[in-house]
């Protein structure tokens, strides 16, 4: 068994699974849409085998439906990304033979071309250009301690909402306004975003894109079409639709969603990088993974020994 899962991982696709619906759901609609996706690793640590198992997924799901697969590296979080974690990342990939249509293809394509250094004015650009005339934006000057003092359920509570305050670059967040009442729909899920996000930030103090924001302009304009994330990104999936509808976004607004189960360790624990899960590519074989990844989705998995066996049995099955 592959170190940090779980031995007794169930498949994915047993019967009542909500994920068996949304795949079977996934595959319906992808046959009338051009298929556009892509695989957005963070270099902020090494790829665990629930990252990759993720990967693996998008990439069956695209080539499947004869797609177009973008390579998006997010590497704004400045403090906890690292170049030897970008260059893990495309090892990772080449180890496991993904390949991909658009994007960076080395390090250093990556470094010169996609990078946040080279990219960064291009989203405070697009927040003032994208969402200032929404009247929903708002700067905010509240810190942690002070929100937490203020709200019981640990929302913001828009203090800095009617106060009129500049928006600035550096040395405010920048929220936008999520009215009461703001429900979003994926699938069969519903979400109340006002009251599981609340008003939430899109630019942050430190002159750095929030997440939320960032991938949402990516998306956009990457034309994304189909998103596979894992079940804890349910909430963020519902933000960025809701910040889709504010800036013109209408292919992402329409894009088809998979929230698949999350690997768990031994434990019974996500398995995650700030849990220190074991690197994929130290985890076993590749052939492992691959294998590990058609019993999850419930495919004969003993004769799969290279990623073409893989979609095989999964175009042969699904598609």
């Amino acid at each position: 068994m592959l170190p940090d899962v779980a031995n007794h991982q169930q498949s994915w696709m047993d019967n009542g699974s909500p994920f068996r619906q949304q795949l079977q759901n996934c595959i319906l609609r992808c046959r009338d849409i051009p298929v556009v996706s892509r695989l957005a690793p963070t270099p902020s640590g090494h790829l665990h085998i629930g990252n990759v198992v993720n990967f693996l997924l998008t990439w069956l799901l695209v080539r499947a439906m004869g797609g177009h697969l973008h390579l998006r590296i997010d590497d704004m979080d400045t403090a906890r990304c690292r170049p030897d974690f970008v260059e893990s990342i495309f090892a990772t990939l080449a180890w496991l033979e993904l390949d991909w249509d658009a994007g960076p293809f080395s390090v250093s394509d990556f470094t010169a071309n996609y990078s946040f250094s080279v990219q960064g004015d291009y989203y405070w650009e697009e927040l003032r250009r994208s969402l200032a005339e929404t009247g929903k934006l708002y700067a905010c000057t509240c810190s942690r301690r002070q929100i937490a003092q203020a709200s019981i359920s640990g929302l913001y509570p828009g203090t800095c909402r009617t106060a009129h305050l500049s928006l600035q670059k550096n040395g405010r967040a920048t929220r936008v306004h999520v009215p009461s009442s703001t429900r979003i729909t994926i699938g069969a899920d519903n979400i109340a975003l006002d009251r599981t996000l609340g008003d939430f930030i899109l630019w942050r103090r430190d002159g750095l894109p929030a997440y939320q924001f960032a991938s949402v302009i990516d998306d956009r304009d990457m034309q994304t079409s189909l998103v596979i994330r894992g079940a804890d990104l349910l909430t963020s999936s519902a933000a960025q639709l809701y910040l889709a509808g504010l800036i013109d976004a209408p292919v992402f607004a329409q894009a088809v969603f998979v929230h698949h189960p999350l690997l768990l360790d031994r434990h019974q624990v996500k398995l995650s990088k700030s849990s220190k899960a074991v690197p994929a590519i130290l985890s076993g074989s590749s052939r492992q993974i691959y294998q590990l990844t058609a019993r999850l989705l419930g495919l004969p998995a003993e004769d799969i020994v290279s990623i073409d066996d893989l979609l095989g049995v999964f175009s042969a099955a699904y598609c």
